[in-house]
């Protein structure tokens, strides 16, 4: 019963910890999903005062020839990023992120797309929206397009429907094209919230985003750049990491305290065997390395269910009409799961065994 309970309190403790940190690696990343699906794209330039994707202070329009003027870009295309709610005829209603991607190239939206194609968006009223927010809206439908939908009290075409990854504030993701997007949305008609730039490919993409910053004033980044400032200033600003942190901070007490336990009333069952080992010569290194090597053996066994139990989970939750879309259990929380649970398994070996490295071999030989 004594292993049975160890390897439990290990597999619990792993399965916490892996899912807990999954879920923490999923969430902070649907923050940098609209620059990751824009693949095109380099560059990112925005406003001074814009800290993430999501969050963005308009630009003048003007700013976008300025980008084109600047040596090593290659070209620069405008894009619209806004907030607003999405109704059916039949009630239901959701918000949703808006993107308005340069209405002559359709750069800066996703490219997979399930129904539909990017070049259906030049058609009147037309959008696309994410299997995800499809599934919201017509919940047990089949996705289909030709949908009509009211945006801000005007009238919107579902033409295409994209596999778009899930944004952070709004999880369900519409593109359009920009004229149409400053139709839907508030904030004027000559507005842009970014400036979307690929360099020339003989320069570097970190030299030119520097040059438009010294040249315009605005903020520039490269899209790995931009994906890490908008995760470090969620991190910053959010309780998120601290939140999570907790949670996996309690699987590891949990297997801490199931590991302690059970170690301890192990030494305490067997403590003349114990004594014996050292009456003849057994050395105390010796007796922890043997403890620790079976202490090594279960943590293996309880470590790979618990590991098994976390990756059927993300197996389970990350379908296409989840609203768990997009997490999953990166290798390196895995790793460092794993390398926790021998740390737990290795302290509570030392822990436990520390009666035994004080015993007095003559126990032995007392009634």
């Amino acid at each position: 019963m004594k292993l049975i309970g160890l390897v439990f309190g290990i597999s619990f403790s792993t399965l916490l910890m892996s899912q807990q940190g999954g879920f923490f690696i999923g969430l902070i990343s649907r923050a940098a999903n609209v620059i990751s699906d824009a693949r095109e794209a380099t560059i990112w330039v925005m406003d001074p005062q814009t800290e993430t994707v999501e969050g963005p202070t308009n630009m003048r329009a003007t700013e976008l020839l300025r980008v084109r003027g600047v040596e090593g870009v290659l070209w620069a295309v405008p894009l619209v990023r806004a907030s607003g709610a999405i109704r059916t005829a039949e009630g239901r209603s959701t918000t949703a992120s808006f993107i308005g991607v340069d209405d002559a190239s359709l750069v800066g939206m996703t490219g997979r797309f399930i129904a539909g194609a990017p070049e259906d968006l030049r058609s009147p009223d037309a959008i696309a929206i994410d299997q995800l927010g499809f599934a919201r809206l017509w919940p047990g439908e089949p996705l289909a397009t030709g949908k009509v939908l009211e945006v801000n009290d005007r009238r919107a075409v579902i033409a295409a429907i994209t596999d778009a990854a899930p944004g952070f504030a709004a999880p369900v993701v519409v593109y359009t094209r920009l004229s149409q997007a400053l139709v839907y949305v508030p904030g004027g008609r000559n507005t842009l919230s970014f400036v979307l730039v690929r360099n020339v490919p003989e320069s570097d993409a970190a030299t030119v985003a520097r040059r438009i910053s010294e040249t315009t004033g605005l903020r520039a980044l490269t899209s790995q750049a931009f994906e890490r400032a908008t995760i470090d200033y969620v991190l910053a600003n959010t309780g998120i990491a601290f939140s999570f942190g907790v949670v996996i901070a309690l699987g590891a007490v949990v297997g801490i305290l199931v590991c302690g336990l059970t170690f301890t009333l192990f030494v305490n069952d067997n403590i003349r065997q114990f004594a014996v080992l050292k009456a003849i010569g057994v050395s105390n290194g010796r007796i922890l390395g043997m403890v620790a090597s079976q202490a090594i053996v279960v943590a293996f066994i309880g470590y790979s269910i618990g590991i098994w139990l976390s990756s059927a989970f993300f197996d389970g939750v990350n379908q296409p009409l989840s609203d768990l879309k997009g997490f999953w259990l990166p290798w390196q929380v895995a790793a460092l799961s794993a390398a926790a649970v021998l740390a737990i398994v290795l302290l509570a070996t030392v822990v436990s065994l520390r009666r035994v490295f004080a015993l007095d071999p003559a126990i032995t030989f007392r009634g």
